[in-house]
This record gives C-alpha cells, structure tokens and sequence, in this order.
C-alpha cells in the first residue's frame, strides 16, 4: 500500500483534534475515521495499443481474483461538511493472448500472439462533502480531485503476416480529472451502520480522456466505540483513450471488500 496514501488519511485523522463544532454530528457520521482493507476482485481488463509490429488488441480478459490494498478516510470540518479519501492500486501480470491488424506504411498487418505484461493501476480521490439530514440518515454530496497513473509493461510475441517475432512494449500515462461524489449514511442502531456511495470521473483535454465510475454499499459493526468492521460490495469501471494513437485501457473491478475501521 503506498505510504503517501496512509499519510493522508492519517493526516485526515489527526487534523480532528483541531476541528471545532458547537453540536455533536448526525448519529451516522463521525469526527475523524481511518478504514485499513482490502478489495477481493476478478478483473476485467481489455487493451487496444501500437506496437512495432502493429496493433495489437487484447480482448476482454479476465484475470484470477487478486486482492487489492485500499484505504479510506473521514473528516468533518465542523457538523456537515467535511473532507472524503479513497485510494487503491492494482498491480498484477496478465497474459492475454492477441489479435490485431492495422496499416503501416501502406501495407496491410495481421497477427496473433500473446502479451506477457504487467499493469499498474493508481487511484487517489480526494472530496470536498456536504452532508443533509439529521437523526438516523444523512445524504451527501461531494466535489473535488481524482489522481490516476496507469502503466503497461511487458513484451508481445507472436506471427505477424507470417513472421514469428517479438517486442517490448512500455507505456505510461497520468492525470487529474473533476470528481463527483453522493454518499448515503444510516444509523441501524448505536454500533451498526449502512451505507451507499457512488463517483463519477471525467477527463477531458489533455493527452488522455476518458471515465472512471465507481459505487459501493457497506455494513459497518463497531464491537468497540473506537475500531469497527466493515464489509462492503464495490465496482468500479474505468475507461481511458489516449488521443495521440487512439491507446484504450479498459478495466472493471468487482467484489467484496472488508476493511478496519479506526474512529477518533
């Protein structure tokens, strides 16, 4: 899990202890929370890409379930708004086989072959939220920054028109998009809460365009007043096409994801 992201939600955490409010929040949210887990996946992964030896075109692949870092975390700036984290990576080998034509030079390519690769997702989405509501249930709305880094190493090999042959292959891309979050809290009783979120992500301009959507809905049982479970069910689908050459990474990610949770 990258440091840089356990510093920010502890910052997060810590930046509680100087936030004032004259009334105690809404009963399903609280002043400060650090969520430590991890998200159990079989994704989904298609990518459309130059070569030397042409395109190549991975298909739909699916990869074994792997088990991704994540961590999340809370801050409210007074009773109703606050500040929301989310990180998670992906970074794992695939081998998918492929399949692809273009045109170079004139001359028509086709081929097929395999690409021994390994992909490098980074997600970090900071939220400015406002909270309505008062008793058992809130809803939320939020605005701010996503960060994402995406990067494909790996060599394809193959035939092409008739030729065995082989290539590295490396390619890296980053950026910052506008971010949209809606939240919904519940209070099922003292140490039981559920929730539902969902964010959208659209870049435009730039070298890369594209979306990235995510949701989730959770349970949250707190044996303790301080550190609670949570069990969660997330998705997200990501979509980005670099312009320059019409590059297309296209990613989903979905399953169960639990995590601890540390409220201060």
């Amino acid at each position: 899990m990258s440091r840089h992201a356990i510093s920010i939600a502890a910052a997060l955490a810590l930046g509680a202890a100087s936030s004032l409010a004259s009334a105690e929040p809404a009963a399903p949210l609280d002043r400060a929370s650090v969520s430590l887990g991890a998200f159990y996946t079989e994704p989904r992964i298609n990518y459309e890409g130059e070569t030397n030896y042409g395109r190549i075109d991975t298909g739909t692949y699916k990869t074994d379930h792997v088990t991704l870092p994540r961590v999340k975390a809370q801050l409210l700036l007074g009773d109703t708004q606050g500040l929301d984290f989310d990180y998670y990576r992906y970074d794992k080998t695939y081998s998918p086989t492929l399949s692809g034509s273009t045109n170079l030079n004139g001359l028509p390519l086709t081929g097929n072959g395999k690409l021994d690769a390994k992909l490098k997702l980074d997600l970090a989405n900071l939220a400015y939220k406002w909270w309505m509501g008062s008793g058992k249930d809130v809803f939320g709305i939020g605005v701010g920054a996503a960060y994402y880094r995406a990067r494909l190493d790996g060599t394809a090999s193959g035939v092409l028109n008739g030729v065995a042959g082989n290539a590295a292959y490396s390619e890296s891309e980053h950026a910052y998009a506008p971010l949209v979050e809606l939240g919904w809290r519940h209070a099922v009783s003292d140490n039981v809460r559920v929730y539902a979120d969902a964010s959208g992500i659209r870049k435009n301009g730039g070298k890369i365009h594209g979306h990235i959507y995510g949701g989730a809905i959770g349970v949250e049982w707190y044996p303790t007043p301080a550190v609670g479970v949570v069990a969660e069910y997330s998705t997200s689908k990501i979509s980005l096409t670099r312009d320059r050459d019409d590059t297309d990474l296209n990613v989903r990610l979905s399953g169960p994801a639990a995590y601890v949770k540390f409220r201060f």
